[in-house]
């Protein structure tokens, strides 16, 4: 059972690595320069790993139905990938990817060429990618699995509590900054991060501030669009009790001069 846990602790740390290292090459040749994409510090991202051994755990028994194993895996990767970024939003006030400006996209969050590139990895992982990783992971001996997750766990840990550390003080640092313009705020939050240097730069790289800024902008333009409407609501309000106070005033006066 321990063993077991181990093998997909494994396979869990493979997988981040793996998609990691695309998230890498991709940003290599949109950026022309290496950009260390995801939220943790190390070379990791979990969604590709939780992504995988969603597809492994759910998808296996349609391994032989390539048509209902592609479209399954982009329902499965849509919901992780939309659920992700939704959730890491509201945690952080930050995204880290968004696809507003490709067709077929839903709130940036998701789109259909990822998904479409989603739906081809799980068929390869299936019938390719994952069965020669556990061909080298079963050439390693039940202690060296164990140890080798054991590592790579506690390293992941730390990797996760430094991070979130990390990415709640540029939060708090954004916050913190009373300025109207959300261009304004970016651009300070990039001058802070990168005066800190260190972790906090790489964790700077990392962002997508573009997403982030259209974010902030979209919750300022709510929330103006929101006031003026409470205003607007309050001044028709306000005469409507003008007009029944000036009635009012009219019919006692009525009654005095009779």
């Amino acid at each position: 059972m321990y063993l077991s846990l181990c093998i997909y602790g494994l396979l869990f740390f493979f997988y981040s690595f793996l998609g990691w290292l695309i998230e890498s090459v991709k940003g290599l040749i949109e950026t022309k320069k290496f950009v260390n994409r995801g939220f943790l510090i190390g070379p990791l991202c979990p969604i590709y790993g939780f992504g995988s051994l969603l597809i492994l755990f759910l998808l296996q028994k349609y391994a032989n139905d390539i048509i209902t194993l592609f479209v399954l895996s982009v329902v499965v990767c849509s919901i992780l990938e939309y659920f992700t970024s939704y959730i890491m939003e509201k945690l952080f006030k930050l995204r880290w990817w968004d696809y507003s400006n490709r067709k077929f996209n839903i709130e940036g969050r998701i789109c259909l060429t990822n998904l479409m590139a989603f739906g081809v990895l799980g068929i390869l992982l299936i019938h390719f990618i994952n069965p020669f990783v556990l061909g080298l992971i079963s050439r390693m001996s039940d202690k060296l699995i164990i140890v080798t997750f054991v590592i790579l766990y506690l390293f992941f840990l730390m990797d996760i509590v430094v991070s979130y550390e990390i990415i709640n003080k540029i939060s708090d640092t954004a916050m913190s900054i009373k300025k109207d313009s959300t261009e304004e705020i970016t651009e300070k939050v990039r001058k802070i991060l990168v005066k800190k240097g260190g972790l906090y730069e790489r964790i700077n790289r990392s962002f997508n501030y573009e997403a982030t800024e259209k974010m902030l902008k979209d919750i300022s333009d709510k929330l103006k669009t929101k006031a003026k409407k409470t205003k607007s609501e309050l001044e028709i309000e306000k005469n409507k009790k003008n007009k029944e106070v000036k009635k009012l005033k009219e019919k006692i006066n009525k009654k005095k001069s009779r």
